[in-house]
């Protein structure tokens, strides 16, 4: 007995530690923050191209959405397999599905099979980044009805559930459009922010980086030496903010930034990005930034893509190759792929949301534990 207590102690403390050394501080490595938002897998080597660099560059990052349909595991690990031949770092941000003009509001289901889909992939990188939504202070994209308390359940959810899957996951929230004022269903950015900390306390320990999306407005169009909560140093205003909440460094993931070609030229827009990665986005928090958006062709985002009609990059486009460096992420220990996990640990019930507990979830979850160790297979 006593022989078994000790190594369930043993398991216990091992645990305990993968959990505190799985994610890394991305800010501790070399890093390239070079980065672009892409829509679609089959845009990686495009976007490889020009966040590397021809030759000196290495380990940019792409942001792309992933919504709760489009779990075919071939489609994503084969693009997780090119990130890895490409160099390139994944910033998954999981999506549900559009039901008329509104995003349908996620639920615990969908970061339940999200999470078992992603953590069931070999990712290039150890840190596995997710976001979990997107600009979720506007009803449009929360299913009509913003819900600040809903939300910062559904995210306190997200971080147990996926951790319980594996500590590799870098859970970072959703970037708020912080344009937005409180009217016509939207929340003001900071008003946003209280209430999840006062239905959620102790959320903002809980996420391991921050979400921006740091756009010139008005208009997509301001100077980038413009200072100001809805410009591109808004991350600034957020993590001040953000200490009256927690003391915890939370890098920052420019996800979402970018000019319209509305009222500025190409030639404007290029120094604007020279100016934002020398002067503004080269603070010591920022890890990466991606912008918005890659290729649109003729689609309602013409305006902020990199590449023209011919598929060729723009002007701009090239700052991103000509400001690369050579990033070293700490790389996956071993690439194996794990077990799907069948039930979260926790779950924080949804202020909107009604579903049953399962009384013995720890009881299985230890009694599944201790089999993994004695390596018992039903």
């Amino acid at each position: 007995m006593r022989i078994l207590l000790f190594i369930i102690g043993i398991f216990v403390f091992l645990s305990q530690v993968r959990s505190v050394m799985a994610i890394y501080d991305p800010l501790s490595v070399p890093n390239n923050k070079m980065g672009i938002h892409i829509l679609f897998p089959s845009e990686l080597h495009t976007a490889a191209q020009m966040i590397n660099g021809a030759d000196k560059g290495s380990w940019g990052y792409v942001t792309i959405p992933i919504q709760s349909t489009d779990r075919n595991r071939k489609k994503w690990q084969d693009f997780l397999n090119q990130c890895l031949l490409e160099r390139v770092i994944p910033l998954i941000r999981v999506a549900t599905v559009p039901v008329g003009s509104n995003w349908e509001e996620p639920s615990n289901l969908d970061l339940i099979d999200f999470a078992n889909f992603l953590n069931d992939l070999n990712w290039p990188v150890q840190n596995r980044y997710v976001i979990i939504f997107n600009e979720v202070n506007r009803p449009d994209e929360y299913g009509g009805v913003v819900s600040p308390e809903n939300y910062a359940d559904i995210l306190s959810n997200a971080v147990d559930i996926f951790k319980d899957r594996s500590s590799d996951f870098f859970i970072l929230p959703a970037g708020l459009d912080n344009a937005a004022i409180t009217r016509s269903g939207a929340i003001q950015w900071s008003t946003y922010l209280r209430r999840m900390h006062n239905k959620q306390p102790d959320i903002f320990n809980k996420i391991d980086g921050w979400t921006s999306h740091a756009y010139p407005n008005p208009d997509f169009s301001v100077r980038p030496d413009l200072s100001g909560s809805n410009k591109i140093d808004s991350f600034r205003y957020d993590l001040n903010f953000l200490k009256r909440f927690t003391n915890k460094r939370l890098p920052v993931f420019i996800t979402e930034t970018g000019w319209s070609n509305r009222y500025l030229s190409e030639s404007q827009i290029s120094y604007y990005y020279q100016h934002a990665f020398s002067k503004i986005w080269s603070d010591p928090d920022v890890v990466a930034v991606t912008p918005f958006l890659l290729n649109a062709q003729d689609g309602p985002f013409k305006q902020f893509s990199f590449l023209d009609q011919n598929q060729q990059p723009k002007k701009f486009a090239y700052n991103l190759s000509v400001l690369t460096q050579a990033g070293q992420p700490v790389l996956p220990a071993v690439n194996i792929p794990p077990k799907l996990v069948e039930q979260p640990l926790v779950i924080h019930e949804p202020a909107t949301v009604t579903q049953l507990q399962d009384p013995y979830a720890d009881t299985k979850t230890f009694y599944n534990n201790i089999k993994s160790l004695f390596g018992i297979i039903d």
